[in-house]
């Protein structure tokens, strides 16, 4: 009897050690590659959302930064994000941050066939006694909020959507260009917080709305300048707004660093550089906590066009020559597959 009891005692010891060692073994994956379930089982994903659950009710585990169901900052949630996601870079320019890095202003001058910038500092030195030399108005709450955003783009697939309400649920709603809202708040909504432009695209804006100057080239900055003071300057490439309406304390300037970080990083030099939608996408990543996008694309029938304008050249948008709009939706798909941003279609 004594040695039948001793053997089913060991025999238990085993089976926990047994099952505590694997238990340890999903823990320690865990810990160290706790990232997208793409590509793994459904049970190791449960088993993962488990241990999360488990930690987070002893306060353990990564800490949320923000109080959204998910954020997209925090990190140990998608390797794929995580390897291309810099926090510390800085999305505006500003009399901080001015001095741009060499290799940066070397790549950000060719980009319009220049390559003298020896006048940049005293360009800037003009333009940010007329716009507001520092750039804090997106910026991500604390812990205990969630900030949420809207990107809304262009797309023809935006008609007939009703996605209006929903866009103008969000804390802030970016648009770019030309962007319409009058007749067709139903699909696009009726807010603005912020619009992308540059001078080629520019429109005037509404008391209230930031205005954010993408600068693909030096002039530019001078443009922007004598828009909101002089109207010197007429002509770039083409004629331009000589003057434009917007609020001189909520202009900001797009950071030249910022745009190569996203050519590098994300376009991954797909097209000479990124198409203002992309660029207006990564910089709601990296201000926002949450992220909603809406009127990126083809419409239902595969044609691209703005929704306010009828479909004369179903394909216009497709590739420029510059940029490769179906790797661009590829990246956004990617980043809706990996949680990062909700992708509305």
């Amino acid at each position: 009897m004594y040695c039948k009891f001793s053997y089913g005692k060991i025999l238990q010891r085993k089976k926990r050690l047994g099952l505590l060692s694997i238990f340890g073994l999903v823990l320690f994956l865990w810990k160290t590659h706790p990232y997208s379930c793409t590509g793994h089982s459904t049970l190791y994903c449960r088993v993962r959302d488990g241990i999360s659950s488990l930690w987070a009710a002893e306060g353990e585990g990564p800490r949320k930064p923000c109080s959204c169901k998910t954020c997209i900052s925090q990190q140990n949630l998608s390797l794929w994000f995580d390897e291309r996601y810099r926090s510390t870079i800085e999305p505006l320019l500003t009399v901080e941050n001015q001095n741009i890095p060499a290799q940066v202003q070397h790549w950000w001058l060719k980009l319009q066939g220049s390559n003298n910038g020896s006048h940049l500092q005293d360009i800037l030195a003009k333009m940010f006694k007329v716009v507001s030399p520092v750039g804090q108005s997106l910026k991500r709450g604390s812990a205990a909020r969630c900030q949420s955003c809207a990107v809304v783009g262009n797309s023809g697939n935006l008609k007939g959507s009703k996605h209006g309400q929903t866009i103008d649920s969000h804390d802030f709603v970016l648009r770019m260009n030309g962007a319409k809202t009058a007749g067709f708040e139903e699909d696009v909504g009726s807010r603005t917080t912020h619009h992308f432009m540059y001078p080629e695209s520019a429109v005037n804006l509404q008391p209230g709305i930031h205005l954010i100057l993408i600068p693909f080239k030096l002039l530019d900055l001078k443009w922007i300048t004598s828009a909101l003071s002089t109207g010197d300057l007429r002509f770039t490439y083409m004629k331009v707004k000589t003057f434009i309406q917007a609020d001189k304390d909520k202009v900001l300037v797009f950071n030249p660093s910022f745009f190569k970080y996203i050519h590098d990083n994300w376009t991954s030099h797909h097209g000479k550089y990124p198409s203002t939608g992309m660029l207006a996408l990564f910089f709601a990543i990296h201000v926002c906590d949450e992220v909603s996008v809406f009127g990126y694309g083809a419409d239902s029938s595969g044609r691209w066009h703005h929704y306010w304008e009828k479909n004369r050249f179903a394909s216009a948008f497709r590739r420029t020559g510059v940029h490769n709009a179906d790797f661009e939706l590829s990246l956004l798909k990617r980043l809706d597959q990996e949680g990062k941003v909700t992708f509305y279609t």
